[in-house]
């Protein structure tokens, strides 16, 4: 497999460097077939909402990006082989597509965009886009909206309409699905003005809280796409244990988020009270240590609970004789 393919070559990439002061679309050496180089590629967004998330995901996932230069293009981390590509976010799914990069971290509304997610990794083709996991941020929906009052309430009201948008494959892939007949009309911003300049009678967009829409008195009708920032793959790589090693580590990162390890000393004789305040994630683990001054069975118990109970978890551990405890953040759990 050409994507990815481990190496003990001490400078296994031809790509490794800097390029500065360019796009990634108007950089030659982004390698449009990139199956000839070995090591892996990561393609993230380098600019906008989704890029501070994503390069802390990638930090506390433990792949700690070196010391960059603005507008450069490639970094290397601390694996020596992965590396970073910096993209824009709509461009990301065709680079991983074509080879560019072999993994990519984006919205799901722009894989859709550009030309859809394969529908079982199973049966995926060798250049097919695949969704390996819900990074969970960036979430957002695209909607279907139309002016409050007006006579479009439902998308058969569209029928022989006008719809704009900026996401015009996903638009006419949900106007098909309904049986609608409307023209699909492609902006390249301000799309919720469009209905009130007599452009369209309805526009398809993104919204997180649906303040915007509201400032522009347009009413949600459908709902079209749950969007999220998901990592995708190529499908000629997904066997390649480098990419099943990076799924890991975000999947560590996300197991560990709204979760705190407790530790403390509890009376052995009071065990199993201690058990019942701290289920833990599979039942909490418990050491022996030994006895208290008093000559009583001590033992050691840790146990990882919802950061949302810590605060009466720790009152009732007090109630059954628990002592010593502590409270600390947990930066990856892996399962």
């Amino acid at each position: 497999m050409g994507g990815m393919a481990a190496s003990s070559d001490m400078n296994p990439r031809p790509w490794r460097g800097v390029t500065y002061g360019l796009d990634a679309d108007e950089d030659e050496s982004v390698s449009r077939t990139g199956r000839d180089r070995t090591g892996m590629r990561i393609a993230v967004p380098n600019k906008g909402r989704l890029h501070e998330p994503t390069l802390s995901l990638l930090e506390r996932a433990g792949l700690h990006i070196e010391e960059t230069a603005d507008r450069q293009l490639y970094a290397d981390t601390v694996d020596p082989d992965v590396t970073v590509l910096f993209a824009r976010a709509a461009d990301i799914p065709e680079y991983v597509r074509d080879g560019a990069a072999d993994l990519g971290i984006t919205g799901l509304d722009q894989a859709h965009e550009s030309g859809g997610v394969a529908e079982d990794p199973e049966t995926a083709d060798a250049d097919e886009l695949v969704d390996l996991l819900d990074l969970g941020y960036g979430s957002c929906r695209l909607v279907l909206a139309a002016p409050m009052d007006g006579p479009i309430g439902t998308v058969e009201d569209l029928d022989g309409g006008t719809i704009a948008t900026e996401f015009p494959t996903v638009t006419e892939a949900y106007v098909a699905r309904a049986g609608v007949d409307a023209d699909v009309v492609t902006v390249t911003g301000a799309t919720e003005l469009t209905p009130h300049v007599d452009m369209a009678d309805a526009i398809v967009d993104i919204t997180s809280t649906g303040t915007t829409l509201q400032v522009n008195r347009l009413a949600v009708i459908d709902d079209v796409l749950d969007s999220s920032v998901r990592l995708f793959a190529r499908g000629d790589v997904l066997d390649e244990p480098k990419v099943d090693q990076v799924r890991t580590a975000f999947e560590s990162v996300l197991a560990a988020d709204g979760r705190r390890y407790l530790m403390m000393n509890a009376p052995k004789a009071r065990l199993d009270e201690v058990k019942d305040v701290i289920p833990g994630l599979g039942g909490p683990t418990v050491m022996n240590v030994e006895a208290d001054e008093n000559g009583n069975g001590m033992v050691a118990v840790h146990a990882v609970v919802d950061e949302r109970d810590v605060f009466e978890v720790i009152a009732e551990l007090k109630n059954v004789g628990a002592s010593g405890i502590l409270v600390t953040e947990i930066e990856r759990l892996v399962g």
